[in-house]
């Protein structure tokens, strides 16, 4: 006999760090060590409660208009979202409904199958090479679209904008969305290659750089028929996704371009400083352009550094899956905690 659980829609859902509710050296999520914008915490302070009981502005206007301020776009080629995976799903739903497979790296942000399975998308994982890069003419094949995150995670290695330009080059007919969370850090970002390809999107977020990953803010970049269609769908499911809130602190963040340069600068200088101590170790560590470090240890397993770690109460983050089990994916945090986590790796590898 049918019941009501047949008609379920059934999908392995993403599994995100884990987020211990306790003081620990958390690095683990690719949080920013630093807090937010100061102007953003006083437009947090000075909110007028009273607006709280009526809806914010659906379309999120004084945000919108300070990202394209800063990008140098037109409003109406910026969509904004609850983070870059609320952004990134909206992209997956409006922009990949062909009968041919999207296209994404075998080891990238776990995410990306998972909207495929949950929106009925087919796909095809492309095999990353031997050291753990996106080649671009393997890309060059029939697709329904394609989603590249750039700088790549876990792996961290940023793909050069004209390797970017060869994927598009290849793929004019469909969407190519680039995930650029992790850019600020070191990668070349593509908007510059807006004007030129009108099939491209561009992800951003404020969870990584901007140091907001508790306001939940991601922004796409592109041209105005891809917005507009993007919106056309995000309307279609919530018409009211910001709170206001987030709207002005999110605002008030993007202006502050010198508060967060200055910070980027602070994490990719302990993240230079730190590269050779967690080589001295024994550590492999890939080329990275994030706020974080893919590393494997040469004598020692990673899960049992993973778990050595979470004694200590050291949080880093590990995968039980093929070419990546015995890798370790490691934020950058403070001088201090860094200071912390080498010592716990002496006491381990010893």
């Amino acid at each position: 006999m049918a019941t009501w659980q047949d008609n379920v829609r059934r999908v392995a859902p993403y599994v995100p760090g884990e987020q211990p509710q306790r003081p620990v050296i958390k690095l683990n999520t690719n949080e920013n060590p630093y807090p937010p914008s100061p102007a953003a915490a006083a437009a947090m302070r000075e909110f007028n409660s009273d607006l709280s009981r009526k809806y914010p502005d659906p379309s999120a206007t004084e945000l919108v208009t300070a990202i394209a301020d800063v990008y140098g776009v037109d409003k109406d080629q910026v969509f904004v979202g609850v983070g870059s995976d609320d952004v990134l799903g909206m992209s997956f739903l409006t922009f990949f409904n062909g009968d041919k497979p999207i296209l994404f790296p075998d080891v990238t942000y776990s995410f990306y199958d998972v909207w495929a399975e949950l929106y009925r998308i087919p796909y095809r994982m492309i095999p990353l090479d031997e050291n753990f890069r996106i080649r671009p003419e393997d890309y060059a094949v029939e697709n329904g679209g394609i989603v590249i995150a750039n700088p790549n995670a876990p792996t961290s290695i940023a793909l050069p904008r004209d390797e970017i330009r060869r994927i598009l080059d290849a793929n004019r007919d469909v969407t190519v969305i680039v995930d650029e969370a992790y850019v600020d850090f070191g990668g070349e970002s593509c908007l510059p290659l807006l004007a030129e390809y009108d099939n491209l999107l561009v992800v951003q977020t404020y969870s990584k750089s901007r140091s907001m990953a508790g306001s939940r803010i991601g922004f796409a970049i592109g041209s105005k028929e891809m917005i507009k269609a993007l919106s056309d769908i995000k309307f279609a499911y919530n018409s009211y996704t910001m709170d206001h809130v987030t709207i002005r602190a999110g605002a008030a963040s993007m202006r502050d371009v010198d508060y967060w340069k200055k910070m980027v600068a602070k994490v990719v200088a302990t993240r230079e400083k730190y590269l050779p101590k967690l080589q001295e170790l024994g550590f492999t560590v890939l080329p990275t352009s994030t706020n974080f470090y893919f590393a494997s240890h040469g004598k020692v397993p990673a899960d049992e550094i993973f778990e050595e770690l979470k004694k200590r109460d050291i949080f880093v983050r590990h995968w039980k899956k093929p070419r990546i089990d015995n890798w370790l994916r490691i934020t950058v945090g403070t001088d201090e905690e860094m200071d912390a986590l080498i010592t716990a790796l002496k006491e381990i590898i010893r």
